[in-house]
C-alpha cells in the first residue's frame, strides 16, 4: 500500500479535470470541496453488485465504478495517478483506473493460465511497472507478475516469491526491492478458499531484488508459531518493515500478531498487552503506517477493534471500538477505518466498504 499525502481540494479538482467535476452529482461535488483527504476503496453496494469508490476522509462518497466481481487490496501511483483494484483471493482480475477518467477507459487484466491473484500488489515508485501477488496453484509455488504500466498492463513476467501463499506485498522506497508476506497457505481454486495444508504451514516474510528477482533475505517463522499467517506489509520512514498476521492455531493461544523488521535484522514481534491480543482475536486484517506521526495501525473484523502502535516504542497508544473493522490508512493525525458496515471515519454509508482502502495522492508517502 503506498502511503501518501492528500490531494487537498485544489489539487484533486486539477487532477481530476473538469469533465470528471461536471460527472459528479450536486451532492458529491460538495462533499470533494470541502474534503481534506481523498480515498478508493472496494464496496459491495446496496443492490449487492460491486464497485470501487472514492470517498473523503468524512465517509462521503464522491464517485464509483462498477466492478466484475468483488475486489479486496488496491494500490496507489502518485507519479501516475493510476488506482488499482485487486480481485479477492482466488480471483482472476485486476482494474486499473484513474481517478478523472481523461486518461481512458479503466483497463482490465486477467491472471495468467494457471494463475490466480492474491488479491494485493503495489507499483515501483515511477509507476512504470505494477506488481501483483499471485499463486502458481498447480505447482504450489506464490509468485509476482510484473505488469507493464505503459503498455496497458501488459504480462511481461514473474518472480518467485520463495514461499507459499503471498498475500499482500510492497516495494522499497528505492524501488529495488520487493517486500513479499508469504502467508504458508496453500490454496487451489479448484476449491475455492479452502485452507489445504494448516497442518504443516510455513509461513515467511521475504526480500527479493525488484530487477532480478533475486532472493535476497527469507525470514522464516520459528516452528512453534507455524501457524502464525504472515499476511500484510507496510514500510516506515526508516525502510523498517512492518508485518500483520493472522493465527491458525487454537482460538485461546496468544501469539504475536504484530512486528517488524530491516534487511539484516531478525523479525521482531511487538508485545502488545495481553487484553490487546485478546481483542484482535487472533486476527489481524489490515495493517499501515503513518509516517508523518511515526504510528502504526492495525484492524481486525473479528475482534471489531483498530489499534494505533507507537513505531519507535512499540507501546500501544489507543484501542477504538469499530465493530467489522475493515480497512485502514494514514489521516491527518492518525488513521481512516472503514468496516464492512459501511463505517468511515464517523459516517456510514448504505455500502459495505471491504477489507483494504488505499490513500490517493499526488506524491508518494506520508
Amino acid at each position: 500500500m503506498w502511503n501518501s499525502p492528500a490531494i487537498d481540494r485544489r489539487s484533486f479538482v486539477k487532477a481530476a479535470g473538469l469533465t470528471f467535476l461536471a460527472s459528479l452529482r450536486p451532492g458529491a461535488l460538495m462533499a470533494l470541496e470541502r474534503a481534506d483527504a481523498v480515498y478508493a476503496s472496494g464496496m459491495r453496494t446496496a443492490n449487492g453488485s460491486y464497485a470501487v469508490a472514492t470517498v473523503t476522509e468524512r465517509g462521503e462518497i464522491v464517485d464509483q465504478l462498477a466492478l466484475p466481481a468483488r475486489a479486496h487490496g488496491m494500490a496507489f501511483s502518485a507519479p501516475t495517478g493510476k488506482t488499482v483494484a485487486f480481485a479477492r483471493r482466488p480471483g482472476t482480475y485486476a482494474m486499473i483506473f484513474d481517478i478523472s477518467g481523461s486518461k481512458g477507459e479503466p483497463i482490465v487484466i486477467a491472471a495468467a493460465e494457471g494463475r490466480h491473484f492474491y488479491g494485493h500488489g503495489s507499483f515501483s515508485p515511477d509507476g512504470r511497472i505494477l506488481y501483483a501477488s499471485e499463486n502458481d496453484f498447480d505447482a504450489n509455488r506464490g509468485m509476482i507478475g510484473l505488469y507493464d504500466a505503459t503498455d496497458r498492463f501488459a504480462r511481461i513476467g514473474e518472480f518467485e516469491t520463495y514461499g507459499v501463499g503471498p498475500h499482500d506485498m510492497t516495494v522499497s522506497d528505492d524501488g529495488r526491492m520487493l517486500v513479499v508476506a508469504n502467508g504458508g497457505i496453500e490454496t487451489h481454486p479448484d476449491f475455492g478458499r479452502t485452507k489445504l495444508n494448516l497442518q504443516s504451514m510455513q509461513p515467511s516474510l521475504t526480500l527479493i531484488d525488484a530487477a532480478t528477482g533475486a532472493l535476497i533475505e527469507k525470514h522464516s517463522l520459528p516452528p512453534h508459531w507455524a501457524k502464525v499467517s504472515t499476511r500484510h506489509v507496510d514500510i516506515d520512514d526508516s525502510g523498517r518493515i512492518w508485518f500483520a498476521c493472522q493465527y491458525e492455531g487454537n482460538r485461546n493461544d496468544l501469539p504475536p500478531l504484530v512486528g517488524s523488521f530491516t534487511r539484516g535484522e531478525e523479525l521482531r514481534f511487538v508485545d502488545l498487552p495481553e487484553e490487546t491480543t485478546r481483542r484482535l482475536s487472533n486476527y489481524v486484517g489490515a495493517i499501515a503506517v503513518n509516517r508523518k506521526d511515526g504510528l502504526v495501525g492495525v484492524t481486525s473484523p473479528k475482534g471489531g477493534v483498530s489499534v494505533t502502535i507507537d513505531a519507535r516504542s512499540g507501546r500501544v497508544l489507543r484501542e477504538d471500538v469499530v465493530p467489522d473493522a475493515a480497512g485502514i490508512a494514514p489521516a491527518a493525525g492518525g488513521f481512516a477505518v472503514s468496516s464492512y458496515d459501511g463505517d468511515f471515519l464517523a459516517a456510514r454509508s448504505n455500502v459495505a466498504w471491504d477489507q483494504h482502502i488505499v490513500r490517493i495522492a499526488p506524491s508518494r508517502r506520508l
